[in-house]
């Protein structure tokens, strides 16, 4: 049985809390819905920041919505370079001892002390789906792009909830490296 996967190639973008929402864009303000991502009632937001690092910017940082607890950049090996921030390789959230950055808004900025990461690699999978295949939450898979520069990654985090849709995040760095494109097909061999 093949154990294919749609592939989504994450882009730079940042998660905020709502605190620092109202700090970048106003008092009261809320995140506006710019368009759908593929997991249920995540989205891009219309909001974008600037992150500044020791050696550079980047500017039009776009919002992940909704709102989190606590402020996250996450950006590729490249950036992290680009910019002057030592970012290790993370899951999403995981963020205790990794280095900070400041946010720019329209209405303020923001230093945060913790925060920026590489996301590591992962896939959603609905319970349902890892149940179909015998995936078990934080399992690390090894997983199959192919195409003309195509590659086998290793240590892909496998997340699972009721909550996820399937798919894989992979960041630009590794998307270039194998020729991959959103909505590309890779598949679990291990």
């Amino acid at each position: 049985m093949s154990k294919t996967v749609p592939v989504g190639v994450s882009a730079r973008h940042i998660h905020v809390s709502q605190e620092h929402v109202e700090i970048l864009f106003g008092k009261g303000y809320e995140l506006t819905e710019f368009k759908p991502l593929s997991q249920p009632g995540q989205y891009a937001a219309n909001e974008t920041v600037a992150v500044i690092g020791s050696k550079g910017q980047f500017d039009k940082v776009r919002i992940l919505g909704p709102v989190r607890p606590e402020t996250q950049l996450e950006i590729s090996m490249t950036d992290s370079f680009a910019i002057g921030v030592k970012a290790p390789v993370r899951e999403s959230g995981s963020i205790e001892g990794t280095p900070g950055i400041t946010i720019k808004g329209p209405a303020g900025e923001v230093t945060i002390d913790k925060g920026v990461i590489v996301a590591a690699r992962h896939i959603h999978f609905h319970t349902s789906d890892a149940a179909k295949w015998g995936i078990e939450d934080k399992q690390l898979l090894k997983v199959r792009l192919g195409g003309d520069r195509g590659l086998v990654l290793e240590n892909v985090l496998a997340r699972v909830s009721d909550s996820f849709a399937l798919d894989m995040h992979i960041d630009t760095d590794e998307a270039n490296a194998a020729g991959a494109r959103n909505g590309d097909t890779a598949e679990i061999i291990d």
